[in-house]
């Protein structure tokens, strides 16, 4: 599982690093399917990895709206802010951790409780369904998508 977090973070990074080539308009641009738009989907990402992870060390939520961080520069930023913060964590993940409970409430406010290992697969394949939107997206563009390829990154 932490290779996967190690995956996605580099991917990530590669992502933020192709969206230099992109006009902002592009990037802000509203598209079909996700969260809205390119920087928007990465704002998302990070957000949901920071907000769960931070729930399963009993941290406060993030709340703020995108539109406060509307720039590839700030979003990369946020991310990076959230990467130092959720980091530890996850590469202090230990096998006991995974059906450890967290409750939660509904919007309704009814309980609900999640294993942490769940969460964690969850914020997995999450962002790695937000990267297969991106790539669309950037063939939208007229540009080549970063690659998915989970080898070849120097993971193992």
């Amino acid at each position: 599982m932490l290779k996967l977090f190690e995956y996605n973070w580099q991917v990530r990074q590669d992502w933020f690093a192709w969206c230099q080539d992109v006009s902002e308009e592009e990037l802000l641009k509203k598209r079909t399917g996700g969260t809205g738009g390119i920087l928007h989907t990465l704002f998302h990402v990070a957000d949901v990895e920071f907000s769960w992870i931070s729930g399963l060390q009993g941290k406060p939520d993030f709340t703020e709206p995108f539109e406060s961080y509307a720039s590839l520069q700030k979003v990369t930023d946020l991310s990076a802010k959230f990467h130092e913060e959720v980091r530890p964590f996850v590469m202090s993940w230990t096998n006991e951790m995974e059906l450890k409970d967290l409750s939660e409430l509904t919007p309704k406010g009814e309980p609900v409780i999640f294993k942490y290992g769940e969460i964690m697969r969850h914020v997995i394949a999450h962002e790695i369904h937000h990267i297969g939107q991106l790539s669309v997206w950037s063939r939208e563009v007229g540009n080549v998508p970063v690659t998915a390829n989970f080898i070849r990154r120097g993971l193992f």
